[in-house]
């Protein structure tokens, strides 16, 4: 018999794969502050997340400032109208998309590399990449609390990084990877949006899970252009 000590209760364990399967990256906000206390909790699950060498690489920037949050979704609309460029046969139909809440939500978290990661040395000597990781894992962790609280979150990837670490500051060597929008969500639908209007779809297992060699009729997943 299979060893359960360990194990949570059923419908504990229903509420963690939950959370997971009904995560979506939100762009719609209702108007109103977070309910008191939310988001510290959500930064604490942040926190516990799990760093390779223990390093804990992730630095978070909260904007309470009004005038910057505009400048922040200043850079983010640059960079939408530069991407719709790069998407030709597609252009109109990216910019219809909404891809951001930065001037809706209710919290904007902007989450970065602290400096000085290239001095850590314990699991990134040959994977240098393991800081994003642990910090894309920190992530992860408050969306799925976020899920679980009811509160959306939006990832926002459309910046120009070196702008962004001018507008706020940071070291040189750090490095912004996210602008987090949080705040009520208006709705969390079945599909993630892009799925719903077609950009892509969910890969199949046979598509993404290979058995000890990677098989030569392996398909890289579809692009949008």
């Amino acid at each position: 018999m299979a060893d359960t000590a360990h194990r949570y209760p059923e419908e504990q364990i229903a509420a963690v794969y939950r959370a997971i399967f009904e995560r979506r990256d939100v762009r719609h906000f209702k108007p109103g502050p977070l309910p008191p206390r939310v988001l510290d909790r959500l930064l604490d699950a942040a926190h516990a997340g799990p760093s390779v060498g223990y390093m804990q690489p992730w630095r978070f920037l909260h904007i309470t400032d009004p005038a910057l949050r505009q400048e922040i979704h200043a850079l983010v609309e640059a960079e939408r109208l530069n991407t719709a460029e790069h998407l030709p046969s597609r252009q109109q139909e990216f910019l219809e998309l909404k891809v951001e809440g930065v001037r809706e939500c209710a919290e904007i978290l902007v989450v970065a590399l602290m400096d000085g990661c290239a001095a850590h040395i314990f699991g990134r000597r040959t994977l240098p990449e393991m800081d994003l990781a642990s910090a894309a894992c920190a992530i992860q962790n408050l969306w799925l609390a976020a899920r679980a609280e009811g509160i959306g979150v939006g990832w926002v990837s459309f910046f120009d990084p070196q702008a962004l670490i001018r507008l706020l500051a940071m070291p040189v060597d750090a490095r912004p990877i996210a602008i987090l929008c949080l705040g009520q969500a208006e709705s969390f639908p079945e599909q993630p949006l892009l799925e719903q209007l077609g950009w892509g779809q969910r890969l199949p297992r046979e598509q993404w899970l290979f058995e000890n060699r990677w098989p030569e009729d392996a398909r890289p997943t579809p692009v949008a252009c």
